[in-house]
């Protein structure tokens, strides 16, 4: 099993704290959701999601994804260098979770809609 590149600053030794300070802020199980789960990997493609994420807080998260080892960039374009994003493996160990949150969602709050997940 493959561990996060960075060391992660930890405020306890509690996981889900710890997991939190990594994927809990407002944006990031968002990107992550839309490259696993809606095969979503360039820029254009992850501000036409219905949350429109701001340009600044996307490439923010990107960059941290991929300096933490959830993410890895894959240039498809030399002039001017343009990247995809895709999830490692310790970015896709993060699937099951979504899609349960997505369960518990539709389950317990009114008006969820819930897509077919892959």
């Amino acid at each position: 099993m493959t561990k996060l590149n960075k060391s992660v600053s930890k405020r306890s030794l509690c996981p889900i704290a710890t997991t939190l300070d990594i994927i809990g802020d407002k944006w990031t199980l968002l990107v992550i959701r839309d490259i696993g789960l809606f095969d979503k990997h360039r820029n254009k493609d992850f501000q036409e999601a219905g949350e429109r994420i701001p340009t600044n807080i996307l490439a923010d998260r990107l960059k941290r994804l991929v300096n933490l080892g959830l993410v890895e960039m894959r240039l498809y374009q030399n002039n001017p260098p343009r990247y995809e994003y895709y999830l490692t493996s310790a970015g896709r160990g993060l699937l099951p979770v979504l899609k349960s949150m997505a369960v518990w969602a539709q389950k317990y709050i009114k008006g969820m809609n819930v897509p077919d997940l892959k």
